[in-house]
């Protein structure tokens, strides 16, 4: 079997999973709204397939890992109403780790490209810590729990027994 018969005949079996599941389940997803994350997710599945049958080319994994993350979260997006838009957005950048992740795992682990997937990743994570800050920050007020957290801590020192120091006279 030809390797391209076969990347259609998945993308068929996909696509028609697709379609009994919005039969069985009552789920449209050929709305415009969630065609668009699909018809993203399936180009970016359709790169990461095409390097995984051939086994050449790992640079398909770069798009591919982007436009597959990308599809993943505009499908959450679009399931939840954008309603977390403005705390999911560093996944963007989160994206293009992935990608670059994937082609070093697959391309003999050239160490020169752990400098920009780090450096991606750790924007990530300062991005979304933020976020999530902000986020609790509006559910609680951290200078009480601050507060509490330093008056905790100064009793048990307070209240701490000596451990075999010797007292100062």
């Amino acid at each position: 079997m030809q390797k391209s018969n076969f990347i259609w005949g998945f993308l068929l079996i996909i696509l028609g999973g697709l379609l009994l599941s919005s039969n069985i389940f009552n789920f449209n997803f050929l709305t415009p709204m969630l065609f668009l994350p699909i018809l993203v997710l399936g180009i970016g599945l359709s790169f990461e397939a095409s390097y995984f049958i051939n086994r050449r080319a790992p640079g398909l994994l770069v798009p591919g890992g982007i436009l597959s993350t990308i599809g993943l979260l505009f499908f959450f997006e679009v399931t939840t109403n954008w309603q977390f838009a403005s705390r999911t957005w560093p996944i963007y950048v989160l994206s293009v780790a992935i990608g670059l992740f994937q082609l070093y795992l697959f391309s003999g682990k050239p160490k020169g490209l752990l400098i920009p997937i780090f450096i991606l990743l750790a924007v990530t994570v300062s991005f979304l810590s933020m976020t999530i800050l902000s986020v609790f920050n509006s559910l609680i007020n951290f200078r009480l729990v601050i507060s509490i957290l330093l008056i905790l801590f100064g009793l048990f020192i307070v209240t701490k027994k000596s451990t075999g120091q010797k007292e100062w006279n």
